[in-house]
């Protein structure tokens, strides 16, 4: 059941651009709404401006729809920021990468560790390996690792 001042956008695509949105998805292990609210989050007042609406001969000839955007390069990524109030920086001290997950463990202070489980993916685009600055970030139960 969606949050009230939730709505919900339907909209068609070919199959073309519904495989192209899967593999983005698939290949980023994230979902596609994810994916779809950080396109519609980076449209500006200003990147609508550079945008003409297609012309009568461009509808004709459907070259307006089926035009495929670089997606990677619209996605911008911006610093960390986070509601969580529980954040530890720590050393990491071990990283078991497994097929799907990896197991992640930090040092806070001497002798004190926190181990996670985070995705395989989530591990190789932190880059992290023994002895690199790292951030245990405490939600509810769920511990997640972050960096600068």
């Amino acid at each position: 059941m969606p949050r009230k001042e939730q709505g919900w956008v339907t909209f068609q695509t070919s199959e073309d651009e519904r495989k192209i949105l899967e593999e983005f998805c698939e290949q980023s292990q994230r979902t596609k709404t994810e994916i779809l609210r950080e396109l519609v989050r980076s449209l500006t007042q200003q990147s609508l401006a550079s945008i003409s609406p297609p012309t009568q001969q461009e509808k004709e000839e459907d070259i307006y729809y089926t035009h495929k955007p670089d997606i990677e390069s619209s996605i911008q990524k911006k610093s960390l920021k986070v509601s969580s109030r529980n954040i530890l920086k720590g050393v990491v001290k071990r990283v078991i990468y497994g097929a799907v997950n990896s197991e992640v463990t930090l040092e806070i202070v001497h002798k004190v560790q926190l181990t996670s489980i985070i995705t395989r993916a989530s591990a190789e685009e932190l880059e992290l390996s023994e002895g690199k600055e790292a951030y245990a970030v405490i939600k509810s139960n769920d511990i997640v690792i972050a960096r600068e």
